[in-house]
């Protein structure tokens, strides 16, 4: 068996064709930027406050002002106590420098001492936060999924490339060196011909609430902010605590979770547009009368490729399926495969590669010896959030691409609202026009291409 060192490859990738040619961005040590002089600093503006904005932000082990070179000027979040709430934590690790609270991030689009919107908003808000802040003249880290509909991605291209922005899609896989060394293995045809790979996203039950009658928002929460690009809609405690498993503002746990999973996948493989896709499943794990949810539990979805068919299962039950944890993705330790939430299975001519995303690692296994597995190839993971955000920064300061721009976490996104568009047409079979990025033949699906927005909260058309 050969364990693949992590820091061998490094070393190996850095200056070498495959590594070159492949987009590699190679880090000795991500978490430890220097510190830089107040004028030297990535100024940056949280957008979105709740819990993945913070810890972009915050966090001790790979935040945003852990590394010394960035520093907070803004806090945006439509619920003023919230946003408030978050100014000393951002203060004490800038040494005491506070941010400004707004409700609105256009109060922040002026300012030109803003390098860069991170925007950690709901899901239905984060192509006009990276659109508007584009046109603005600013660069976008923007959360995974990238987009609520396939229009609006399009629009985050065009703005990334008209306004000559860095846009950099949370997926984070992509920075990992361990991801990197198993996309070169693929390359180097190592796992011979590739043609099934089977993504799964497997959890318990999760962010879904009992039907609530409509209210008057809390005081300080502008609710219309919030809501946004949606469709208009009283406030509703219901749909701000299950907005993840709402069509108004999200797409279910294929777009939450799985997306980092999808794009992994696609990512490693080479993919970009499947030529046919179907998707079927349901709510069945749940009575749907007493729950604020719309998405499947349990979904099913077929991508057909050339010569290579990728599949993807969700289930929203059971508790015995495991995210991996941070004790196996900061150690040597890989997750038990069978029961991982995550995983992603690669099926070759020559092996099985699974794969296991934010640090799972990855292991080839060939045929059993006398009945107990037989592991040729590995390499152990970690969680590649500091790698990510390295890449932005670097990107900002150099104008180079980022390891995941605007465009690639369009193409991953697209997969996920194609599977959607299926599975709420009754599991369809969408045929996909690569030129256009639209459904042939089939104006129901067309129909869900692009939303109805409400001003002022409109996605422009950039041309």
């Amino acid at each position: 068996m050969s364990t693949i060192n992590r820091r061998t490859f490094l070393d190996q990738s850095k200056n070498s064709a495959m590594g070159l040619a492949a987009g590699f961005t190679i880090l000795q040590n991500a978490g430890s930027a220097r510190a830089a002089p107040a004028a030297d600093k990535i100024v940056l503006a949280a957008v979105g406050a709740g819990g993945r904005g913070m810890h972009l932000a915050t966090d001790t082990t790979n935040g945003f002002l852990i590394r010394g070179d960035c520093e907070y000027a803004y806090i945006c979040d439509p619920d003023i106590n919230r946003g408030g709430a978050r100014v000393k934590p951002i203060a004490d690790m800038q040494g005491g420098r506070q941010p400004k609270v707004v409700q609105d991030m256009r109060e922040i689009l002026d300012d030109k001492s803003v390098d860069a919107i991170i925007s950690a908003t709901p899901d239905h808000w984060h192509a006009l936060s990276t659109v508007w802040a584009c046109q603005a003249g600013k660069d976008v880290y923007v959360e995974k999924p990238a987009h609520q509909s396939c229009w609006e991605g399009q629009q985050m291209v065009a703005a990334e490339q008209k306004y000559d922005r860095v846009v950099q899609v949370g997926f984070q896989n992509r920075s990992a060196p361990y991801n990197m060394a198993a996309r070169q293995y693929l390359q180097e045809g190592r796992l011979g011909g590739i043609h099934l790979c089977r993504i799964y996203n497997q959890k318990p039950p999760w962010g879904m609430t009992k039907v609530q009658p409509d209210s008057d928002p809390p005081s300080g929460f502008n609710w219309d902010i919030w809501n946004g690009p949606a469709p208009e809609h009283p406030f509703n405690l219901g749909l701000l605590r299950t907005w993840h498993h709402l069509w108004r503002y999200s797409g279910g746990d294929i777009a939450n979770d799985a997306s980092h999973q999808i794009d992994l996948a696609r990512w490693l493989l080479g993919l970009d547009y499947p030529k046919t896709v179907y998707s079927t499943g349901g709510r069945y794990a749940v009575d749907p009368e007493e729950l604020v949810a719309e998405t499947p539990d349990t979904q099913f979805a077929l991508y057909d490729f050339d010569r290579l068919l990728v599949s993807f299962e969700l289930t929203l039950f059971g508790n015995y399926m495991l995210k991996t944890d941070s004790v196996v993705r900061d150690t040597d330790m890989f997750p038990l495969w069978m029961q991982n939430s995550t995983r992603i299975e690669i099926f070759g001519t020559e092996g099985l590669m699974v794969v296991g995303r934010h640090g799972g690692g990855w292991q080839v296994f060939v045929r059993p010896h006398s009945r107990q597995p037989v592991v040729r190839d590995q390499m152990y993971g970690r969680f590649p959030d500091p790698e990510h955000k390295e890449d932005f920064i670097q990107c900002i300061r150099t104008r180079n691409k980022p390891s995941c721009c605007a465009l690639e976490g369009h193409l991953s996104t697209l997969m996920i609202h194609y599977a959607n568009m299926s599975y709420r047409l009754g599991g369809q079979k969408l045929a996909i026009d690569p030129q256009t990025e639209h459904v042939i033949d089939n104006p129901a699906a067309m129909e869900m291409f692009q939303r109805t927005y409400r001003a002022p909260w409109v996605v422009p058309e950039i041309t």
